[in-house]
């Protein structure tokens, strides 16, 4: 985080996933995360890789579908694209593989 402009995409896209994870009564962990400057002709943004664990409580699995179609409020950023890349059961635990792209909101 740097202390002027505040946090980057990849932080306040973790906090806006607990808050929609914790909205429908599942809590996640986010196990790894990488991040790639991303650029088109006409808009700048962040490719997000993440892999993230949760528990199995009712109500996960349409937690996990519903990703793709959730609205995600980031301050000075838009949720562009997040497609579900892989869902595995590992030691009882749920892995969950996401690419999101964030393109930055002028």
């Amino acid at each position: 985080m740097d202390a002027l402009r505040g946090p980057d995409a990849g932080t306040l896209l973790i906090r806006a996933l607990r808050n929609n994870a914790l909205s429908a009564g599942v809590t996640m962990h986010v196990a790894t995360i990488a991040c790639t400057p991303w650029a088109s002709a006409t808009f700048v943004g962040t490719q997000h890789q993440l892999t993230i664990l949760a528990d199995p409580v009712p109500g996960l699995r349409d937690w996990i579908d519903s990703l793709p179609d959730a609205e995600f409020v980031i301050r000075g950023h838009i949720v562009a694209d997040l497609a579900i890349d892989r869902v595995e059961s590992i030691d009882g635990r749920q892995h969950v593989t996401l690419a999101i792209l964030t393109l930055i909101d002028t």
